[in-house]
């Protein structure tokens, strides 16, 4: 692939369709305006197709055959191929690959030769299981020997007498993780069925089950395989994975066992253009300390979509959030109503909140073409199969290169050439990308952060286990788990045996474990006037997201928060639709535990510690969509403390004296330098800037030097700070590099302002920043001794101290928690 910018990657450039769409968007763009920063053509791939196995069953293949699938794919056939012969299998190909095929032929074959066989599906949302329960409906609709599998689902919305006849009896059930942790595990007596003659367990996109939750989910699984052990019953797992770094260690961490690969994809595809957007800087308006603010990328997309519409192109348009969805498409339609208003009802939005009927017929008007343009959020990524579009817009980059291929990935499924678009938002990531393209079109895609050890998942875990069957002293040896059982029995929770571990008769741990990673207990969201729920968050992050003050948007309606009662466990709100949106301000002190590794590099140390970060909410910013702030309003919010995973690194004063920073441009260098790693620690873990915080200080207590920390904002820590920690030369790398590209003079989003910083982002240096990370990127580099592993260490010194002078308090960046 050869791109624009002279970036050979890997074949030739064909220009077509997706290009043609491109210069049309172009042509539309005012000529004082340059925000294509990089295009490249990715080739077609032709499909590679293999036979039909002899094992399989007549009528399964001819039921595939009648919906659509003549000739299967090679990897459909490798994968199915390794799950019939008994290997744990990950299938890890593109989207649109139809790695469906992959398990429906295996276990389809089961369910027809055995008819007491039974299995298991589990998929990350309702939506991609309602649709892939409906593929398997039909094909045992169409298959005689399948009369009796009755799949069924198995979720939130399922009544209670259809879920005791899924009970007694469908072969197949379609459920989601967090129904086999707290419906199916701990009343596994009722489903003795099921797991008796347990044959296969489908995980369709385990790339999504990562940090907290994909920790969570790997417990589940665990125990979901000991209870099938003790019915009798050695499941096969088959996984389906968007395409990942090294998925058969990713998966085989999941379930717990040695899993195959395949990932050679036979589907075919059409050529794609892939474009890199920035959109210009806004010259009337400025945010913080005057600094310049780039136009929204929801207002780019949503101008693009506009066009791409006006040029018959079925496009869909990727927004991080459901308001921002929402946003999106209001205003495509407003754009098309002044210049092409027959189009205005061709334009809708997509996204988790509506009812599943409303989401069918949209799926469906997008697909046959009575819709042109879907402005939705990652609810499309995953599974839903939609064909023929013809563009995709990204509105900022989603957290992940698999993410950006899942969703580019919808263009071009019939084999027609499609355009793919990245707008980047005002933020250091989104900013390197574009101007680093190799780091997103050249690069693997990511591996999947998981940690089932991390004692703050463990734990509960094992509780949960422990209630269904009582854990062995060989299960507790399997997990090193002695001292946090133990510390668990002196909290009167479980009991230690002669012949095992019992929980004790009041303790009910499955209701009290949150797999998706809540914190603490959950606040309910009411609206005063009418006594509504709304919904509810987690009590950890209501300060941050419900305070009094704060805008609620909820399935389109907007809320603002009148009360927030921690102690009761509401929030109450009423309806308000503002012109502003709200962020909070945060400050953070940070203890250090103990040290777990570190590597000295001269004048620069390395460290991975368990820390305590203590934060509060302190005040809010109402900001205009155009990104203008309008004021800050304080806050008196209760402090509180996160038990988690930290990588830091500490510089010496001769280092900083010979780069030539003064004490007093010192505080903003490294605040600088923290602000962009929490952005740019995504590139090289698995994590969204949300799950990780900062904290930087020229002097902390517990090291008693300049210090940045980057944190895990999820209890006992989710693995991000270790992947930091492990690639903190590609890190480092690409956080000055990002710094250096921003074209601003004295910083802004897109590169060392943070839209969380609990100070105002003052003071920041960007030319300090820039300076320090070349010379710690020096160091590195110079210095390269093999780690110094200190197992569960101390620190020295006491609590990190918030001293007087204003340029030795901490500085605080993003909190994750």
């Amino acid at each position: 692939m050869t791109s624009s910018s002279g970036i050979d990657t890997g074949g030739a450039t064909v220009p077509g369709y997706g290009q043609a769409l491109l210069d049309r968007l172009l042509a539309g763009t005012p000529s004082n305006e340059h925000p294509l920063t990089h295009t490249a053509e990715l080739p077609a791939r032709k499909a590679q197709h293999a036979h039909w196995p002899d094992w399989a069953a007549d009528s399964v293949v001819d039921a595939l055959r009648e919906h659509g699938v003549p000739k299967p794919w090679l990897h459909q056939i490798d994968a199915a191929d390794l799950a019939a012969g008994g290997s744990n299998v990950v299938v890890s190909t593109g989207t649109a690959s139809g790695k469906s095929v992959a398990y429906q032929l295996p276990v389809l074959t089961a369910l027809a030769s055995d008819p007491q066989a039974t299995a298991l599906y589990l998929s990350p949302t309702k939506a991609l299981g309602a649709d892939q329960l409906r593929a398997v409906t039909e094909l045992t609709g169409a298959t005689p020997d399948l009369s009796t599998a009755h799949p069924c689902a198995y979720d939130g919305d399922t009544s209670t007498e259809l879920r005791r006849w899924a009970r007694s009896h469908s072969r197949w059930i379609f459920t989601n993780p967090d129904m086999l942790h707290l419906a199916i595990l701990p009343g596994h007596a009722r489903w003795a069925r099921l797991l008796r003659r347990l044959r296969y367990v489908v995980i369709d996109e385990c790339h999504s089950y990562r940090g907290v939750f994909g920790s969570h989910v790997a417990l589940v699984i665990r125990r979901l395989r000991r209870l099938a052990n003790h019915y009798g019953a050695d499941p096969v797992f088959i996984l389906a994975s968007a395409t990942t770094a090294d998925p058969g260690a990713a998966a085989s961490r999941l379930i717990g066992a040695p899993c195959r690969e395949v990932t050679e994809d036979g589907s075919p595809h059409g050529p794609r253009t892939v474009a890199l957007w920035e959109p210009p800087l806004l010259r009337e308006v400025t945010g913080e300390h005057g600094a310049p603010v780039r136009r929204a990328a929801g207002a780019e997309a949503a101008r693009l979509l506009a066009d791409l519409v006006v040029e018959g192109a079925r496009t869909l348009a990727f927004v991080r959030s459901r308001h921002g969805a929402e946003l999106t498409a209001m205003s495509t339609r407003r754009l098309l109503t002044e210049s092409a208003p027959d189009l205005v009802d061709r334009v809708a939005t997509y996204r988790a909140g509506y009812l599943a009927e409303d989401r069918r017929d949209l799926e469906a008007a997008l697909s046959d073409g009575r819709l042109l343009g879907v402005a939705t959020t990652n609810a499309l990524e995953l599974g839903v199969d939609i064909a023929g579009l013809d563009a995709v817009v990204v509105a900022g980059f989603p957290g992940t290169v698999a993410s950006f291929w899942q969703q580019g990935g919808r263009a071009g499924r019939r084999g027609q050439g499609s355009l793919v678009v990245l707008v980047a938002r005002d933020d250091p990531l989104d900013t390197y990308l574009v101007h680093h393209p190799h780091a997103l079109l050249d690069r693997p895609v990511e591996a999947t952060v998981t940690d089932p050890a991390n004692p703050y998942v463990l734990g509960p875990q094992l509780l949960c286990a422990a209630l269904e069957l009582p854990l062995s002293h060989a299960e507790v040896g399997q997990f090193d788990a002695h001292d946090l059982l133990t510390d668990l029995a002196q909290q009167g929770l479980i009991r230690r045996r002669p012949h095992g571990w019992f929980v004790t008769p009041d303790t009910h741990p499955h209701a009290q474990v949150d797999i998706r990673g809540g914190i603490g207990h959950q606040v309910a969201i009411v609206e005063a006037d009418t006594g509504r729920m709304l919904g509810t968050v987690e009590a950890g992050r209501a300060p941050a997201t419900v305070h009094p003050g704060a805008v609620h948007l909820h399935r389109g309606e907007s809320f603002v928060v009148d009360e927030l009662h921690l102690d009761d466990g509401v929030a109450l709100v009423h309806a308000e639709d503002p012109e502003w949106s709200t962020s909070v301000r945060e400050v953070t002190d940070i203890r250090v535990v103990a040290v777990k590794e570190t590597c000295t590099y001269g004048p620069v140390t390395v460290q991975m510690a368990a820390v305590e970060v203590t934060g509060q909410v302190v005040a809010y910013l109402r900001r205009l969509p155009s990104g203008e702030v309008l004021d800050q309003v304080e806050l008196d919010m209760p402090a509180q403390t996160l038990p988690t995973r930290a990588v830091l690194y500490t510089v010496t004063p001769e280092l900083l004296d010979r780069i030539g920073l003064t004490p007093e441009r010192v505080p903003g260098a490294l605040h600088a330098a923290e602000h962009a790693a929490i952005g740019l620690l995504p590139l090289v873990a698995t994590c969204d800037r949300g799950d990780i915080g900062g904290v930087s200080t020229d002097l902390h207590a517990d090291t008693g030097l300049p210090t940045v920390f980057v944190y895990d904002g999820h209890p006992g820590g989710a693995g991000f700070a270790e992947r930091g920690f492990s690639r903190i030369i590609q890190w480092l790398t690409a956080t000055r590099d990002a710094v250096q590209a921003c074209e601003c003079t004295d910083g802004c989003p897109s590169c060392v302002h943070s839209p969380k910083c609990g100070n105002g982002n003052d003071p920041l240096d960007k030319a300090g920043a820039t300076a320090l990370l070349t010379a710690v990127l020096e160091a590195l580099g110079t210095h390269p001794p093999p780690p110094i592993r200190v197992a569960g260490s101390s620190p020295s010194a006491g609590p990190a101290r918030a001293i007087a002078d204003a340029s030795r308090s901490p500085n605080s960046g993003d909190t994750g928690a």
